[in-house]
């Protein structure tokens, strides 16, 4: 659930201090991209 009145309104990326903000993630919508993961199988063999 979104608390944060900058967040409702145009979400925290927008939001200009994003960077700094300490609780992104509990009142806000922030949500840290995860780097892909390589597909398992795809190893050369030896």
């Amino acid at each position: 659930m979104t608390l944060c009145p900058i967040a409702l309104a145009v979400g925290c990326r927008k939001c200009p201090i994003v960077a700094a903000c300490p609780v992104k993630t509990v009142i806000g919508d922030y949500a840290e991209t995860q780097a892909a993961k390589p597909a398992a199988g795809k190893d050369k063999p030896k």
